[in-house]
Parts: structure tokens; sequence; C-alpha cells
């Protein structure tokens, strides 16, 4: 049976868990598993329409997550409200945080808002997110666990006129300890393309996440970005879920030198 949990604290219905006592290795994150608004926030002045697409979540991405954290015994952290919202991959500081346009969408409803405002959607999403990704890390450090943090993420396949020839991507920074054998080994699978650092780099201010919760603690670490026409459906969830089960069951780290943890990512409350 499916293991859940909420935060008791005012952004509570903005994440789950699932599987928290999951012991092992892996846990995963799905940052923009959802497109839900909640009721005090309308429609943000879109058409239903835009909020079925990219800019509102990632298509196909909590399934697979789902897949793994069944298969893999790993604890779930997913969010419950749409990036347009706020996005939880982000810093506080960040232009895009409360996105005003995303991709080449005008966002109406997060346009001048004021810093009250801006800071309720951070008690509501940003800071139940987090907090449930450290205090998870942290109960697993005290019960002697390892924890290799992976968030999985989806793309459109053309992205402002551009074709993604990639299926999937896998996002890393210089610590390549869990990143190149998990593209080593989807390149010996074949008969599909895989893109390192592709659609994104961390550059892109895209690494948030994995960043404060995994560099920070110096813990392996990988993104995985799968093209969204994959995962469409049920067939290709599982498709891609079992495929990536597989994978990381016998997945071994790669013998490279451990890099030093990164700082904490600098957050900036009350001033975004």
């Amino acid at each position: 049976m499916e293991r859940t949990s909420r935060n008791r604290h005012p952004g509570a219905d903005s994440v789950r868990v699932t599987n928290p006592d999951g012991a092992g290795v892996f846990v995963f994150t799905c940052d923009h598993a959802s497109n839900f608004l909640p009721a005090e926030f309308g429609t943000l002045g879109l058409p239903a329409s835009d909020l079925a697409r990219h800019i509102a979540w990632d298509p196909g991405a909590l399934p697979v997550a789902q897949i793994l954290s069944e298969r893999l015994d790993a604890p779930l952290v997913e969010t419950r409200v749409s990036r347009l919202v706020l996005d939880c991959n982000r810093p506080l500081g960040a232009p895009d945080l409360i996105p005003p346009v995303s991709e080449t969408t005008t966002i109406p409803g997060n346009e001048n808002l004021s810093a009250e405002a801006r800071q309720a959607r951070v008690d509501r999403c940003w800071k139940p997110f987090h907090e449930t990704i450290e205090g998870l890390i942290e109960a697993r450090t005290a019960r002697g666990l390892e924890t290799r943090l992976v968030s999985v993420h989806s793309f459109t396949p053309i992205y402002k006129g551009i074709d993604r020839p990639w299926h999937i991507g896998i996002i890393h920074d210089d610590d390549t300890r869990l990143s190149a054998p998990l593209i080593a080994a989807l390149k010996r699978e074949g008969g599909f393309t895989v893109g390192a650092n592709q659609p994104y780099s961390p550059a892109d201010r895209v690494y948030f996440t994995l960043e404060r919760h995994a560099r920070s603690r110096g813990l392996l670490c990988a993104m995985i970005e799968i093209r969204n026409d994959e995962i469409r459906d049920q067939s290709g969830q599982e498709k891609w879920g079992e495929r990536l089960a597989g994978i990381f069951t016998g997945l071994e780290p790669a013998r490279l030198p451990k890099p030093p943890p990164m700082k904490t990512v600098r957050t900036i409350e009350g001033t975004i």
C-alpha cells in the first residue's frame, strides 16, 4: 500500500511524500509534478488550455517518479501546486521564481505582486517543499541510510520553435559520480538519444533543488529530463519508469574524486 505523509504547517497541502520510510539508497523529487491552482489564485488570468501546457507543470514526470519510488523502495517528494504559482526549483532571489512570463506566455496573475503576496506564496509552496526534503534527508542520516538524490522532470519536444532531438537528458554539475554511469548505462541501452546537460544545464538555474539539498551535503545526485512526448500516456510512463528502475538497481557510482560540498545556495527571504 502506498504510504504518504504531509507536513503540518500552512503549506501542508503543497507537498506530498510517498514512501517516507523507504530504505533504498535513492530519494526522488518531482519539482513540477502538478498543474493544480488553489482556489485563491483563480486561473492566474490564463485559459484552461494554457494550464494544461508544459508552462504549468512537467507532464508525465510524476508517474515515472512514482514507478521509481515503488520499484526502488525510495521516498518521493512532489509538489502539489503549479509552478506558475511559484517554481520550487529556483532560489528565492531568482527572477523566474514567480514567473511574469513563462516561455512566451504572459501570466497576468503574476504581475505587480506586492511583497506580502510574494512572501505568502513562498510560505505556501517553497518553504514546505524544501523543509520536507531537508527533514527527510536528516531523518535518513540519523538512520544511517545512504542518500542519492535524483529529481525527475520532463521537457517539450519543441522550445521557441527549436526541435529538441534528445529523448532523455541527464543534467549534472562537476560532480559526475552518479551522472556519468547513468549516462553510460542509458547509451548502452541504445535506440534513443541521450543528452548530457541537454536540453538544460545548471547554468540555466534548473539545478537548485539538487544544489541546496545534495551538493551542499556532498551527496550523489543527478537530474533526469524526459521528453514529454515519450511519457504522455501510461505505456510510455511505464516504459521509462521500468527502464530507469532497472538501470538504477545495478548502478555503481563512478570512482571519481569526491568534490567538496557546495555552499548552500543563498536565499534572501522577504526581499524577493
